[in-house]
């Protein structure tokens, strides 16, 4: 399905029964990263999901790709779907964007996931490197992205014992257009720096992180459930950073435990 926002249209879908759900994707996938939790949770949740733009079946953005556009994007999409409130969760860059909903939209959120992700912003080193890969990638193509990223997506568990995992997020990565990979990168480069945020978060909150994660290793998850009142910490074993995807039954069983005590 497509809903058209802004302008522009954004690749959805809707999928069980029950309380309301919104999963934001890692940079530089799709909707699609979070089919196992789709499966496993329909029974007790109605869950929607999207597609960031430039990304799946989404259309570009115009510009970069800011956190605040896809929180901003949830948001549109919640009033399509007439939802009041939902947990929202998201991996990685999800995860920023999650961060961006919970300043802009706080009514909207019951409760709220971070999985693989981290609160401060980036280092003028890091953003300087982003931009780089970005015009790589408008010059090479979605292959750059791959050469940067995939070696410290998954982690060493999943490298050595699941080529199968790798091949499909190398696919899924190739897939991207590079214009959107670039897009993003800029966002992520220009995001807000969200520790200040933490203090002001009232929600129930889970905080998942891969034991093997090399991007946002776990002393990032630490710091964030540490700045969240209440907040849940959980790590995941046999995961790096694309945690669901590499050890998806210890994340849903996280994610139900979780779930079960969010009020209705």
């Amino acid at each position: 399905m497509k809903a058209k926002i802004d302008g522009g249209f954004v690749g959805y879908d809707v999928q069980g029964e029950g309380p309301w759900l919104v999963f934001l994707h890692a940079f530089p996938l799709t909707r699609a990263m979070w089919d196992a939790q789709c499966a496993a949770l329909a029974s007790s949740h109605r869950i929607v999901r999207f597609d960031a733009r430039g990304f799946g079946e989404s259309n570009l953005a115009e510009g970069p790709l800011s956190m605040d556009r896809i929180a901003d994007d949830a948001a549109a999409l919640m009033d399509e779907l007439r939802i009041e409130r939902a947990v929202v969760g998201g991996c990685s860059m999800g995860g920023y964007a999650a961060f961006a909903f919970a300043r802009r939209h706080p009514q909207r959120l019951a409760g709220l996931v971070l999985q693989d992700t981290r609160a401060g912003a980036d280092s003028e080193q890091a953003k300087s490197n982003r931009r780089s890969l970005a015009q790589r990638v408008l010059d090479e193509g979605a292959a750059a992205a791959v050469e940067a990223f995939l070696p410290r997506l998954l982690g060493e568990t999943s490298r050595r014992e699941r080529p199968e995992l790798g091949a499909r997020v190398r696919a899924a990565i190739l897939a991207a257009r590079p214009e959107g990979i670039a897009a993003a990168l800029h966002g992520l480069a220009a995001r807000e720096d969200s520790r200040a945020t933490l203090a002001t978060l009232r929600v129930p909150t889970l905080v998942l992180v891969g034991e093997e994660d090399e991007l946002t290793p776990p002393a990032e998850a630490e710091t964030l459930a540490a700045g969240i009142t209440g907040a849940r910490l959980v790590r995941v074993p046999r995961a790096g950073h694309l945690a669901n995807l590499e050890n998806p039954a210890a994340v849903d069983e996280a994610l139900r435990t979780f779930l079960e005590r969010v009020p209705a």
